[in-house]
């Protein structure tokens, strides 16, 4: 088999699953119910079934404030299991493709994030997706690890889907307007990440859209799209007293990868434009 997917059920792995498909490149996705990464021994028992060259890890415990009160849970996915997978992959001779966040990063730089600065998260979701790079960096020799921020796509797990359940529900929404970070479309994202695999590279990369913009403007511009008209209030994101800190400005910036693939990524903005011609 040439490819195994973890977190089979996830927006991200159904869209590598999908383009992988297109392709004709054999794969096979596993839920978590089928594996579970925080168990070594079934990852191996797994890998060692299939045999494939190549392990993307879609698996994430994505649950920002619920991570601030369970932690071992973000521990066990985004940190344990990811140490496994990369055990598995230098032991097995396999290629690792894992997906990392903007949110291992504080917020306060001022300018846009790159593969070079020290990520430093504010909440125990994203540390915990930091201490599953280092795992990565310091185990597995055959990898690429991407950032990726604001991921949307088929689903109910992201932000897009959560704001048409909202909108149906409400005539005014109150979204956020001091968050900056960039808005990335899966399907975008399961394609450049393969051909980044493709061409041969390694390392880390930060793999999102260009341009960024506030959760608010994200929010007017998508459902102008829609057609859907509702009032939309820009407030401070501290009124929504969450558990998790989130970072100010977390925007990454896509330059090294763009210049590795010689490709230029697509504005956030005519993403969110695809995803809704696509989908309706």
């Amino acid at each position: 088999m040439e490819v195994l997917i973890t977190g089979g059920r996830g927006q991200l792995a159904r869209a590598f699953a999908e383009m992988l498909e297109r392709k004709g490149v054999e794969y096979r996705a596993f839920s978590r119910d089928q594996l579970d990464i925080s168990d070594f021994a079934s990852v191996l028992e797994c890998v060692r079934s299939y045999k494939p060259r190549v392990i993307i890890n879609c698996a994430a415990y994505n649950l920002v404030d619920r991570a601030e009160d369970d932690f071992p849970s973000a521990f066990a996915v985004n940190t344990l299991g990811v140490h496994n997978l990369a055990v598995t992959a230098r032991e097995e001779g396999i290629f690792l493709i894992h997906f990392s966040t903007d949110y291992v990063f504080d917020g306060q730089k001022g300018d846009l994030y790159t593969e070079d600065d020290l990520p430093w998260p504010v909440n125990k979701y994203g540390l915990s997706k930091w201490q599953g790079e280092l795992a990565i960096k310091q185990v597995a020799p055959l990898h690429l690890v991407f950032r990726v921020s604001w991921l949307f796509g088929q689903g109910k797990q992201n932000f897009l889907a959560k704001l048409l359940a909202w909108a149906d529900k409400n005539e005014v929404l109150r979204i956020a307007y001091d968050e900056f970070s960039v808005p990335t479309y899966v399907e975008t994202v399961s394609q450049v990440a393969w051909k980044a695999y493709e061409k041969g590279l390694t390392g880390f990369y930060h793999l999102v859209s260009r341009g960024y913009c506030s959760r608010f403007e994200w929010a007017r511009y998508f459902l102008a799209l829609k057609g859907i008209k509702r009032k939309v209030l820009p407030v401070q994101a501290a009124s929504f007293n969450l558990p998790a800190k989130r970072p100010f400005f977390s925007v990454l910036n896509p330059g090294k990868l763009e210049k590795d693939l010689d490709i230029e990524m697509p504005s956030w903005q005519d993403e969110v434009a695809r995803f809704v011609n696509t989908t309706g």
